[in-house]
């Protein structure tokens, strides 16, 4: 292509608090229209706003979190402007003095993408369309979100969806934000333009509006792209403009010229005061944020000797980590860890609907299953079979092993009566093994198992029936 694309998003992540930004209405997800709202959010003349502190915290350890520089002095605003999912006509946002500064987001690959700023602001309510009316919800009025703003660094659909990505798993971490996209905890409004290749100006901006999905994003992301360059190649110019995108046709429309910053008419909230932190206060808060995503992948690669892909896998989710850090360390051997974690642990997982934290399975235990195995007090069938009992019930996989005698038989005398009645037994898989069909002794090596009752060593009834066959 002759152009290059430019993308920036401003992100928009619903925080983790109980209650609204400004009133002590609450914030849970799926309630009756129009039930969890007071005065303040509504509107009403001579209802005073109050900021809650959870938000200015959680948002400080965002900012953290990316790297931002942390203001000691930040100002509420109000943005002016004339909507019908807007009780009060105008929404209280930070707009001169936002809470952080700067901060990067670190791509697979090691591509950063630089950061504006993040502020903190309210939530609007939710229009509804009917044919012939309109409802308002304002439960959602009032909710607090952070707005993460990055500079137009980004360069494809693909590097897009890979940034909001980092951002989601790094809210996560941190505890910041559900970013439950079903919910609307995280929505993006997408500004794009494309320039010739080598040119320094940046083209005119489209910016397409409250983006809830990924895939959305990318879609629009796309056909945007298309139509912008055959706009260009045709001499055709590109307005500024805010467009919406219908998912059901695959393409975007135009919805309003483009607002300026004037047309909002900011100006200072005069019923908040500015919000003043202590070095002191922001250190505390720093103490208890958690290893980025990023450096946790590093780091796991480097100390358990794990793939990046592993790696990758089990970064993705804080308490699954934590979970594979924790077995780890407890067998001594990473990667039989990881591959345990991944394979077994996760189709149990998959299988139950339920996440390993909220399982009976703890990593002590499956450490200790695994310290077993590699001892060769177990085999792998019988490790493999213990697993779901451990998960749904729990229990010391050592007490376990003892009490039913479930440790691996390692005597070769023993195995070979076993092997012996498995030849006796199937003289024609003995015959087809001979004849040269290799998957003979798999079939073979399961009957000594069964005989065995699962107890025998795979490994050494294997070498026994290769012994005796040749």
């Amino acid at each position: 292509m002759e152009y290059e694309v430019v993308i920036g998003l401003e992100t928009h992540v619903q925080l983790k608090t109980r209650t609204k930004m400004f009133c002590a209405c609450g914030t849970a997800f799926g309630a009756t229209p129009n039930t969890h709202v007071c005065p303040v959010c509504l509107g009403y003349p001579g209802a005073l706003p109050t900021i809650n502190g959870e938000a200015i915290r959680l948002t400080v350890l965002a900012g953290l979190m990316l790297g931002c520089a942390i203001a000691p002095r930040s100002r509420f605003d109000r943005k002016n402007y004339f909507y019908p999912d807007s009780a009060k006509d105008y929404q209280i946002t930070q707009n001169g003095l936002p809470l952080c500064l700067g901060g990067r987001v670190e791509l697979p690959g090691g591509r950063a993408i630089r950061l504006n700023h993040i502020h903190l602001e309210e939530d609007v309510g939710k229009l509804t369309h009917r044919p012939g009316c309109s409802g308002v919800d304002f439960n959602r009025a009032g909710v607090p979100l952070m707005e993460i703003v990055s500079e137009p660094d980004l360069r494809s659909p693909d590097e897009a969806i890979a940034y909001l990505n980092a951002i989601r798993e790094c809210m996560i971490y941190a505890g910041v934000s559900d970013c439950n996209l079903e919910e609307g905890n995280m929505r993006s409004d997408v500004n794009i333009s494309l320039r010739p290749k080598g040119q320094e100006a940046y083209g005119t901006k489209v910016e397409i509006k409250n983006m809830n999905t990924f895939s959305g994003i990318h879609d629009a992301l796309r056909f945007e792209i298309a139509r912008q360059e055959a706009a260009l190649r045709a001499g055709a110019p590109i307005v500024q403009e805010t467009r919406r995108w219908d998912p059901d046709l695959g393409e975007t429309f135009t919805m309003r010229t483009k607002e300026n910053a004037e047309d909002y008419r900011y100006f200072p909230e005069p019923d908040l005061p500015p919000v003043v932190l202590t070095q002191a206060q922001i250190d505390a808060w720093a103490k208890v944020l958690p290893e980025a995503p990023a450096a946790r992948r590093a780091r796991m690669t480097r100390d358990y000797g794990i793939p990046e892909y592993d790696a990758g896998v089990l970064s993705a989710d804080r308490a699954l980590a934590d979970f594979f850090e924790a077995a780890a360390k407890r067998c001594a051997n990473g990667k039989l860890a990881s591959n345990w974690v991944m394979a077994e642990v996760l189709a149990l997982t998959a299988k139950t609907g339920r996440h390993v934290r909220d399982s009976a399975l703890t990593p002590e235990a499956l450490g200790d299953l695994l310290g077993l195995l590699q001892a060769g007090t177990v085999n792998g069938p019988t490790a493999k079979a213990l697993l779901p009992e451990l998960f749904e019930k729990g229990g010391d996989p050592g007490a376990i092993v003892r009490e039913r005698g479930l440790a691996q038989v390692s005597d070769a005398s023993a195995i070979e009566a076993f092997v012996d009645a498995a030849l006796a037994d199937n003289p024609k898989v003995v015959a087809d093994y001979k004849a040269g069909k290799q998957a003979a002794l798999g079939f073979l090596v399961g009957q000594v198992m069964k005989r065995s009752k699962g107890k025998a060593s795979p490994q050494l009834a294997q070498r026994l029936l290769r012994d005796k066959l040749a």
